[in-house]
């Protein structure tokens, strides 16, 4: 095995860059050409029918069966002129990735032969096995069926030769399976909530539309050195490895000059992503080394969550052309950064505004703290739901490391919008705010807030939840996960939040109060009762989670333990009022967290004791032997060998140590196991066998330390993190 080791490296140390394919024309020109995108449809569809689809995708407007068959039939025809010999629904269930069954355009013709046929009923739906999927229970073994459903409002794409028909997946008795229905439901609930809002500003307001900016983070690794990690191969971050003498701290990867064979597999995997119409803007060399991160111009939230789920397997697809494999867990490396998702969030009107960015007009002021206002508030009465949603067995290990956001969920704002929040909740009406029919509101002390915020106000790298001038930037979702978890819980909130207000503030306005005295003192009461949110400081520190536990903010650290608050009772009313998720759904896909944290945590435990047991402590036995035979001959010639036995002591010491953990870890995962209930047999996993991954793991970096490094068979993080 040691000398794969140095097989693998050596290959590393001569792969050259492969030469990205040059592209046909400007990025302009081949962008969207693999996407049935509305130019598409324009060509092959006849023009009622191309109307029709406008509607549905703008209005959300139902198609009709027919004129589902008139869009099957120019799909299958510019799929085929496209190459595309089969199709596929192309879903996500609760695996965290994507799914697909693909199907060739064949029917009998009847007489012998075949015929390249695709209509509206294969189009709208299909039946996959729904009970080979997580579903939390909803689905027996015994009851496969499921169906998958065409969502319109996501233009199809091929890959390869395949057609792929985005879909949402539901069970027989159609509860949701999957992310895209949930996140559906919320992007609709959070759109008419924000609506009813904005007519108290603009009548004309018909629609508001949810934005999102997803910024992908990963490393790449040699794919040699790859295959010679079992446990970079099984569960995605190394279990062992003693950080290298270099890493991080000079500060030196950061925005640096792209390696040569990295930027050759950025070229290839941005005109890969332009054709099938995801708009990649950004890429540059992150903090660690070969850490990198790319990032897209933002998009409706539907199709941008689609394009980053897309986006990760064009990934893992185009670094295996370029010999490397790209990792995407939240903490592959120990010591080093490990990599986020930031979700950039924004609501925008059809009448072109941008909820979140201040106006110029004091009336436009008031619609931006409304909205600023309301959305702390969805934060705070749910800081708990929200920190659930992103919590996973892999992003626990970034989570409150120092290096992302804490396992706290805070608001930062800046200094100007705090400025005005803080006037707004110390005001006396009658002081501090004018009313009248000119003016509508106008703040005394404040100036008006300029169009383009440019925030004077370092941005808080520890805030997990930042505004950042006309967006909040969620900045706690792992890099692993899919988006839609996180935005689904925050748009409910949110929805449910306005709603809240709307109803607050018609109450004041029957009760006598002005349009703009109602809304501004239904803000001034939220701002007063959200402040135990707001925080500008370092959220690493220690003082900030004792203060934030004064605050009674949610301070839970233990993966299991913090699903729990995916079911109190705030968090099912907030679901279940919006449309989002009723009972069944919610505790089933919160079992299914639960589950997948203990699957993950096994899995690792069963890599662990395998690589300990099978190589590690069988090298270290070895040169303990060798060491031995010195000592011996040593001894035959009256030379000190103190040195030597002292490092045969320690290398004993832990492989004994490591050899007894092992043990004690298999015989707590025997008991865990035994457990039937999935929150009871999470919480095993947690208390009883995770730390012991830990604590094998420094036994291991120790020897890895000492044993001779011509015996040692796995990659070491030099050779991982530095041969690119």
């Amino acid at each position: 095995m040691s000398s794969l080791r140095f097989r693998m490296v050596e290959e590393a140390i001569n792969r050259k860059p492969l030469a990205a394919q040059t592209p046909e024309g400007r990025p302009s020109e081949y962008f969207g050409t693999k996407v049935f995108n509305r130019a598409a449809m324009r060509r092959y569809l006849h023009k009622k029918t191309y109307e029709a689809m406008l509607d549905t995708m703008d209005n959300g407007t139902p198609l009709s069966r027919e004129i589902a068959a008139e869009v099957a039939s120019g799909m299958k025809q510019w799929a085929m002129d496209q190459g595309a010999t089969h199709y596929t629904h192309w879903f996500q269930p609760l695996t965290g990735g994507t799914a697909e069954k693909h199907d060739a355009f064949l029917e009998h013709d009847g007489v012998g032969g075949m015929l390249e046929e695709f209509s509206g009923k294969l189009l709208i739906q299909q039946e996959p096995d729904a009970s080979s999927f997580p579903n939390g229970g909803i689905r027996n073994t015994f009851e496969a069926r499921g169906y998958s459903a065409w969502d319109a409002t996501s233009p199809a794409f091929i890959v390869d030769t395949t057609l792929c028909i985005p879909t949402i997946f539901i069970a027989y008795t159609g509860e949701a399976l999957d992310y895209k229905l949930p996140l559906l439901r919320s992007i609709s609930a959070v759109g008419q909530a924000a609506v009813d809002v904005c007519h108290y500003f603009d009548p004309d307001v018909k629609r508001v539309t949810t934005y999102l900016g997803w910024e992908q983070e990963y490393f790449l690794v040699d794919e040699g050195l790859w295959a010679a990690r079992p446990d970079l191969v099984l569960t995605g971050r190394t279990l062992m490895g003693h950080e290298s003498a270099k890493n991080q701290q000079l500060e030196d990867h950061y925005f640096g000059a792209i390696p040569d064979r990295v930027i050759e597999f950025m070229k290839d995997l941005e005109r890969e992503s332009l054709k099938l119409g995801i708009p990649v803007k950004t890429r540059h060399n992150e903090v660690a080394p070969n850490q990198f991160e790319l990032a897209p111009i933002y998009e409706e939230m539907n199709l941008a969550n689609d394009h980053n789920q897309l986006l990760l397997i064009l990934m893992e697809k185009v670094a295996r052309r370029h010999s490397f494999r790209v990792l995407l867990h939240e903490k592959p490396f120990k010591g080093i950064n490990g990599s986020g998702k930031h979700n950039n969030w924004s609501l925008g009107t059809d009448t072109g505004v941008n909820l979140l960015s201040p106006g110029k007009t004091p009336q436009a002021n008031l619609q931006f703290v409304t909205f600023i206002a309301n959305i702390i508030a969805a934060v705070y009465r749910h800081n708990g739901a929200l920190k659930a949603s992103v919590s996973t067995a892999t992003n626990a290990h970034r989570l409150g490391a120092n290096e992302a956001p804490p396992a706290i969920i805070s608001v930062f704002l800046g200094k100007q919008v705090s400025a005005a929040l803080d006037k707004i909740a110390e005001s006396q009406s009658e002081d501090a705010i004018i009313f009248d029919s000119k003016t509508g509101f106008k703040m005394q002390g404040i100036p008006s807030i300029p169009e383009l915020l440019m925030d004077n106000t370092d941005r808080n790298r520890t805030s997990p939840f930042a505004f950042t001038g006309n967006r909040f930037e969620f900045r706690a979702v792992g890099s692993l996960t899919n988006c839609a978890s996180a935005m689904i819980t925050l748009n409910a909130a949110v929805a449910e939040q306005l709603t809240i207000f709307k109803g607050r503030v018609d109450n004041r306005i029957a009760n006598g109060y002005s349009v703009e005295k109602a809304i501004f003192e239904e803000v001034k009461r939220l701002v007063n009762e959200c402040r135990p949110i707001l925080f500008d400081g370092n959220g690493y520190s220690d003082e900030w989670k004792e203060e934030a536990e004064r605050r009674g903010l949610d301070c839970e650290t233990s993966v299991p333990l913090i699903l729990d608050r995916m079911l109190s009772d705030s968090t099912r009313e907030m679901f279940s009022s919006t449309g989002v998720l009723n009972g069944v759904e919610l505790k089933a896909r919160t079992d299914v967290s639960w589950d997948m944290y203990t699957k993950k945590i096994q899995i690792e435990a069963r890599v662990m004791g395998d690589l300990a047991l099978n190589q590690i402590v069988p090298i270290a036995s070895k040169y303990e032997a060798m060491l031995l035979d010195k000592v011996y001959k040593m001894s035959q010639l009256n030379l000190d060998a103190s040195q030597d036995i002292a490092l045969i002591k320690e290398i004993s010491t832990l492989t004994t140590d490591i050899q007894r953990m092992v043990n004690e870890m298999i015989e707590a995962r025997k008991v865990a196991n035994r457990i039937t209930e999935e929150r009871a047999k999470a919480i095993a996993y947690h208390d009883t066998v995770a730390d012991y991954l830990e604590d094998i793991r420094n036994c291991i970096d120790r020897l890895e330390m000492v044993i001779d490094d011509q015996m040692w068979t796995l990659p070491k993080y030099r050779e991982l993190l530095f041969l690119r």
